[in-house]
């Protein structure tokens, strides 16, 4: 048998997951009380052939019976029925912003700020995040990403390393990216902006790219930033760290950032060890502007 805890905070997108758990063949239930847990297991146990796997929902709207996960999650690990803990996350900023799109209270913040509930929410479940098996943070991810990162795990069963990495374009002159945690800039390289006939296309096109990785300071470039990523990747796994955002800056983001952003994302999405993509955020901006 197979069990699976689906938790983590409000907003992140639990009820999304749970659906699609279904669809990978899981037995879902959806806000089981706490003290209920134990029974299921043992329910579960004698279910028959039939049903295998499981997967129970489980969050902050347990209300005062949540602070007995814990021991519950003890007493499970000493029967040895420890459940996968799949925990997901959001920054703070992106939780408040879907609970305003939604026009939905927080359901610890009662008639108050969302963001007071958010940080009361995140404390309380400080200990679960800890105990978690996979950690996903859902702050970038489209729906069908999601999907992906839950079928490596539990259909493909990859190994997973809970990371999440956003490989990043960007023009300097529209401001470096919020989010980034690493920020390299390529205006050192000849800028095709000024070579005639290339102006008009992007860093998505074959001209452009032959134009920038014809240099060997591009070619030199990518291979140090790959080394040093490869590096730093299992040391913030290590740290706990569950998203990085690697942000590549040209002046306008359109032509030198986006190439080289997406020959990094080939060299780091071959291991196929991590959850990716490759986002261009200024891409389009020189035509919007024109």
């Amino acid at each position: 048998m197979k069990l699976v805890i689906l938790t983590g905070m409000s907003g992140a997108g639990k009820s999304t997951a749970l659906k699609m758990m279904e669809d990978f063949g899981f037995y879902c239930v959806d806000n089981l009380p706490i003290p209920l847990i134990e029974k299921f297991v043992e329910l579960s146990e004698t279910s028959g052939e039939e049903l295998q796997k499981f997967a129970v929902g489980i969050d902050i709207r347990s209300g005062s019976s949540f602070s007995e996960l814990h021991a519950v999650l003890d007493r499970m690990d000493a029967r040895k029925l420890a459940p996968e803990i799949l925990f997901l996350d959001a920054v703070d900023s992106v939780l408040v912003k879907r609970y305003k799109e939604t026009r939905r209270n927080h359901p610890l913040s009662g008639g108050g700020r969302v963001l007071a509930g958010i940080v009361e929410e995140r404390e309380r479940l400080r200990f679960l995040r800890r105990r978690a098996d996979y950690i996903i943070d859902t702050s970038r991810l489209l729906t069908r990403e999601l999907r992906a990162e839950l079928e490596k795990i539990f259909v493909s069963h990859q190994d997973y390393k809970s990371l999440f990495i956003t490989i990043l374009s960007f023009g300097f002159k529209y401001g470096i990216p919020a989010d980034s945690d690493l920020v390299f800039d390529v205006r050192f390289l000849p800028n095709p902006f000024y070579v005639e006939g290339l102006r008009a296309l992007s860093g998505n096109d074959r001209d452009i790219q032959d134009y920038v990785l014809q240099y060997e300071e591009a070619h030199v470039f990518l291979e140090k930033l790959t080394d040093m990523v490869n590096f730093l990747i299992p040391n913030y796994i290590a740290e706990g760290k569950n998203q990085l955002v690697i942000s590549i800056g040209c002046t306008g983001g359109k032509h030198r950032s986006v190439t080289l952003a997406n020959e990094l994302y080939k060299r780091i999405a071959e291991n196929g060890a991590y959850g990716m993509q490759v986002e261009h955020r200024d891409i389009e901006k020189d035509v919007l502007r024109k």
